[in-house]
């Protein structure tokens, strides 16, 4: 139940957030373009709270948090009084409706750039391109364990999530890669992934059983949590295990194992190698619950890398992560839609919620990376052209421009009935691949 609860809360602090923004940049456009605004909602259905501003405007937060909205002044939608008319929005110029409409997504687009700013300011975690036990497809390309990645598809790599990604990626389209490696005595050799071989019926979900790569993480002290067993017996960050109670560790897998077997009679004999020393610790190991799971502790993390940049370095990191995140959304919509990628690929609103909640139980730069997917993925889907979302307006009001007049209202009402139904089989499709994955 607390994944349930937990999942829940952080889906509407993401939604709500993004939300927020992109109304928000409505909003704020169509003041600036002098737009009366009704209702600037965020939520739909019965109203929770609501506050009148000095403009008459309606503050609202709703019940139903999946989505929002702005209510503005419209000649096509009400009765407008002669001396109100200068502020409806159909009576403003074209370039001024697209601004309105085109505001929300550009305002979630913004708002993508600043989180992935405040990411490479704080500090995206990684690990080493170090590959650990290998199965499957990965065991057949004779990858080796401990060897160093250094370049996937002939691209250069330095952290796991680059890796990660790459071979990820194409696994889904069922493409070859090749990757090339390093092993301990400094051969470089090129395996050949043969991820075409993985049959199209595979799950997404079930598509690293398949390949069968897994990151290998030394046996040495991380972060070393103040206050925790592990400090109180002066262990040090950089200290390499050797054996826990006796039993060999050789990598950070083995040492939480040894834990979990011998800290429950008490006390641990931890073996270490400082710089050229052999030394041993008593540590008391502490019970520690997580998702659920009660497990114990010595206050040590694995080891990593932490890609920081400076607040003016980060800029341009920015921009290119916004842009790699966007056009690898477009690539993916326009793969499905033509049948390149399967739509289970497609997610809903329990995915999102139940990613929220592992970001967040991850850490600040793991929900900072998903906030910026998310609003970019928001921003994607309101400028699609389909009537009743920003890009269908968009699409109208492009009409507008060309032929001279509005479109007519047996069309716009056309329109919105098409864009309701093309709206509600999509999000019927997410429901069904999210729901269905949770039973695979």
């Amino acid at each position: 139940m607390t994944d349930v609860f937990g999942s829940l809360f952080w889906y509407v602090v993401t939604i709500g957030l993004l939300v927020t923004f992109h109304e928000f940049g409505h909003f704020w456009v169509a003041r600036r373009c002098g737009v009366k605004v009704h209702r600037f909602s965020i939520g739909f259905g019965k109203p929770l709270w609501m506050r009148t501003g000095r403009d008459g405007t309606e503050y609202v937060l709703a019940a139903i948090p999946l989505g929002g909205y702005v209510s503005m002044l419209d000649e096509r939608a009400e009765d407008v009084p002669p001396e109100q008319a200068h502020a409806a929005l159909n009576r403003k110029p074209v370039w001024q409706k697209i601004a309105v409409a085109a505001a929300g997504p550009i305002a979630n687009i913004l708002l993508a750039i600043l989180v992935f700013w405040t990411l490479h300011v704080v500090g995206e975690p990684d690990h080493e391109p170090l590959i650990g036990k290998v199965s499957g497809i990965s065991a057949e390309a004779e990858l080796q364990a401990q060897s160093r990645v250094i370049s996937v598809d002939g691209r250069p790599v330095t952290a796991w999530s680059e890796v990660a990604n790459g071979v990820f990626e194409a696994a889904i389209y069922r493409r070859d890669v090749t990757i090339e490696t390093v092993d301990a005595d400094g051969i470089q050799r090129k395996h050949s992934l043969e991820l075409s071989a993985i049959p199209q019926t595979v799950h997404p979900k079930q598509l690293g059983e398949h390949i069968g790569l897994a990151r290998f993480s030394p046996a040495v002290a991380g972060k070393i949590t103040a206050g925790e067993p592990a400090e109180l017996a002066g262990l040090k960050q950089g200290d390499r295990f050797i054996a826990i109670n006796g039993d060999p560790v050789d990598d950070f897998g083995s040492v939480w194992k040894a834990v979990q077997k011998h800290g429950a009679k008490g006390s641990l004999r931890v073996r270490v190698q400082r710089g050229t020393e052999l030394r041993e610790f008593e540590v008391v190991p502490v019970k520690r619950e997580y998702r659920g799971e009660t497990f114990l502790a010595m206050g040590v993390s694995e080891p990593g890398l932490l890609l920081r940049y400076g607040p003016l370095d980060a800029i341009p990191k920015a921009f290119a992560s916004t842009y790699t995140t966007t056009a690898k959304s477009l690539q993916f919509l326009k793969d499905m839609l033509t049948g390149v990628l399967s739509t289970e690929h497609l997610s809903g609103p329990v995915t999102i919620a139940q990613v929220a909640n592992f970001t967040a139980n991850e850490g600040l730069p793991w929900f900072l990376g998903f906030l910026g997917a998310v609003s970019l993925g928001l921003a994607i889907l309101n400028l699609l052209p389909i009537p009743i979302l920003d890009g269908g307006h968009i699409l109208y009001y492009l009409i507008e421009l060309i032929k001279g007049s509005p479109v007519s209202e047996r069309t716009l009402v056309a329109g919105q009935y098409v864009g309701l139904a093309m709206l509600s089989g999509l999000i019927g499709l997410a429901f069904f691949n999210d729901i269905s994955g949770l039973f695979r």
